[in-house]
């Protein structure tokens, strides 16, 4: 997706929620019946739990008070097709992925400046994770969740100590008369305060401890996702191998008189069967007009002849987030002005991927030397628009973001140099309206200690090569008429 675009993901409900067939099946036999709870996604995979522990640890030892999270409810939607994904820095800290649990941080070295008349009489355990109790009824509809009292859920969790949900607001007002600061994720000062869980949380919080003063913790735990340990890059690989695997079979389909939901609805049947469990954002294609659309999500167009069309879809694997982008001919030839336009484009992301190691830039205002300013300056020397003006006003978004557990992962800072371990998108555009004409090429790229790594090689961004692709898809279409 456009690095740097602002705002949320719209969602595509028909294409992006996979209604489970035990589902489907008791709304049928039973369809008077009052709307249950959401199902909780199913992450294929997921970290150890000593990483989790790790990262917990390196946390709560740079702070001065205990930290209190609390993962989503399941009630941050009302939908039939929501299913549940857990707060993301929560998850990150715990890898679990399931309704209504907190987690609880305290320093291991008591209060700062603890007196003989104030030190930390905290008793229990420096780690906790709190749980719904267990609820039998509500598992015949939504399966078996994992409950405090479970045989072995401490091995499970990764926690020693694994209370009741229950037990939460007495542990928050013990912790309070301990320790004069405590940490959480605040609510956005902006969007007129951030999202209703953030508010809620800090208003329960507030409510149990009064006296405290609540800091926020989310930059901290950003800095932390923006390096990637071996496992998430692991994630991040197979999310981008199946995101491959659905760019190569929508070139394969794609012609004329397709729809663009029926491309996007194919790329998404191929990231499911290969175990995808959602769409890291919802799927964009846009032919012809609506190729100059940054994150155009209608998917209405019947695609005609001499559309160029881009696809940015990308699969979601454990949690983690692919960002692929390819724009195609809808009969598989290139007119020359739209290979004309994307070989600029093409020509912007090598040399901002020749330049992109430790230590580069990703893009910060006022700096010539960041990979933004190279891409922009390829851009803005290679054509012209059909009055003769250099083609850099129509690269209109950032060079690229971070992913992770989201598809806009958080960290990067944009003036700071890149870190080996970073996952980011290298993704220029050219977008001109008056022509019905974008083209975007968007890769996924670790930094490695020495320069890069394009995770996403494998799927061809050289016009000769796609037109091949979309010949031999071609062939393969006459001939099942043929037989």
């Amino acid at each position: 997706m456009s690095g740097l675009v602002g705002g949320g993901l719209r969602v595509c409900v028909f294409l992006l929620h996979r209604i489970a067939f035990a589902s489907l099946l008791a709304e049928v036999l039973v369809p008077f019946v009052i709307p249950q709870p959401a199902r909780a996604q199913q992450r294929r995979e997921r970290e150890p739990n000593s990483v989790y522990a790790q990262r917990r640890a390196k946390l709560i030892s740079n702070l001065d008070g205990p930290i209190v999270l609390f993962g989503y409810t399941g009630k941050e939607e009302e939908g039939q097709t929501y299913v549940f994904v857990q707060e993301e820095n929560f998850y990150y800290l715990t890898g679990h992925n399931e309704e209504n649990a907190v987690l609880v941080l305290v320093p291991a070295n008591g209060p700062p400046n603890e007196s003989s008349t104030k030190k930390d009489n905290w008793e229990g355990a420096r780690e906790i994770l709190m749980l719904p109790d267990k609820d039998p009824a509500k598992e015949k509809w939504n399966g078996v969740r994992m409950s405090p009292t479970d045989p072995g859920i401490e091995a499970r969790t990764g926690f020693a100590s694994v209370k009741s949900r229950s037990e939460a607001r007495g542990s928050v007002e013990r912790l309070a008369k301990l320790y004069p600061t405590m940490y959480t994720i605040l609510p956005y000062t902006k969007e007129l305060g951030g999202y209703p869980h953030e508010k809620e949380t800090l208003e329960w919080l507030k409510l149990a401890a009064p006296a405290a003063n609540f800091k926020d913790v989310r930059e901290n735990i950003a800095h932390m996702r923006v390096v990637k340990s071996p496992t998430e890059i692991a994630f991040l690989r197979e999310a981008i191998h199946l995101s491959l695997d659905a760019h190569f079979a929508a070139m394969r389909m794609t012609h004329p008189g397709l729809w663009e939901y029926q491309v996007a609805a194919k790329m998404v049947y191929v990231h499911a069967m290969g175990g995808s469990e959602a769409e890291a954002y919802a799927p964009i294609v846009g032919a012809g007009p609506n190729s100059t659309a940054l994150h155009y999500d209608k998917l209405e167009r019947k695609i005609q002849d001499g559309d160029i069309i881009v696809m940015d879809v990308g699969a979601q694997y454990s949690g983690y987030a692919a960002d692929i982008t390819r724009t195609i001919p809808a009969n598989g030839k290139y007119t020359p002005r739209q290979q004309e336009i994307y070989d600029i484009v093409l020509g912007a992301q090598n040399a901002a991927l020749r330049a992109l190691k430790p230590g580069a830039i990703m893009g910060c205002k006022g700096n010539k030397n960041t990979l933004q300013a190279i891409a922009y300056e390829y851009i803005n020397t290679h054509g012209k628009d059909q009055h003769g003006k250099p083609l850099g006003q129509y690269f209109i978004h950032g060079l690229g973001h971070s992913i992770g557990l989201n598809v806009h992962d958080p960290g990067l800072d944009y003036c700071k140099p890149l870190l080996p371990g970073m996952v980011v998108t290298v993704e220029p555009g050219i977008y001109i309206p008056e022509e019905n004409l974008g083209v975007r090429i968007e890769d996924d790229v670790l930094v490695t200690e020495s320069g890069n790594e394009l995770l996403s090689q494998k799927l061809p961004r050289e016009v000769e090569q796609i037109e091949k692709i979309m010949a031999e898809g071609a062939k393969e279409r006459s001939a099942e008429i043929t037989h």
